[in-house]
């Protein structure tokens, strides 16, 4: 009876380690997945998370320097894709990329998915929250030389500025005209001015 005792025992703590281990292995990955990535297309950013492997810090680490601004294309109904202009280090598996996803073909091209397809890939991440006729519309799901831009910090959208010869006053920064009176930071010509 007591050798039954010992090895019931042994049995339940081999295998509440075993559940530890594979809880704990769960939570790295769900650490791992938190840095995120922004995508700008046509003045409308969305977020991504990525995932955390080789490719993703050399993106990382890439973004941390400046933002990249790549041409991609529509292929096969499913994905815009193009060439990153850089390689950056594969570990390509078999998997069915899912709408959302972000992968990494070939080592130097990046393929933003709007369908699925089966294929050898390096998973960089996941675009967050959009639904498959969200992605198709925001990734310009059939459009060729699609400006895309990836950063680590969220954009404000706006593309461009214009002025205006006509007038040379006195804005805030939300756009409204300075009054003689107005402190604060004021743009004046183009530039900033503190009063």
């Amino acid at each position: 009876m007591k050798q039954l005792f010992v090895i019931l025992s042994v049995l339940l703590l081999t295998c509440c380690s075993s559940e530890s281990t594979i809880k704990a292995q769960d939570n790295k990955t769900s650490d791992n997945l938190t840095q995120k990535m922004y995508i700008t297309i046509d003045g409308r950013t969305e977020s991504a998370t990525l995932t955390d492997n080789a490719a993703t810090r050399a993106l990382t680490a890439r973004l941390e320097e400046a933002p990249i601004t790549v041409t991609l294309n529509s292929s096969g109904g499913f994905e815009i894709w193009g060439a990153l202009g850089f390689t950056l280090p594969a570990s390509n598996k078999q998997m069915t990329a899912q709408p959302g996803d972000i992968i990494l073909y070939g080592g130097s091209n990046i393929c933003m998915f709007y369908g699925s397809n089966s294929w050898s890939y390096t998973l960089l991440g996941r675009i967050d929250g959009l639904s498959e006729s969200e992605l198709r519309a925001f990734l310009k799901a059939g459009k060729s030389n699609i400006s895309v831009t990836l950063s680590l910090n969220q954009t404000t959208g706006i593309r461009q500025t214009e002025s205006d010869e006509r007038k040379s006053g006195e804005y805030t920064l939300q756009g409204t005209i300075a009054q003689a009176r107005t402190k604060g930071i004021i743009i004046k010509n183009g530039k900033k001015i503190i009063r």
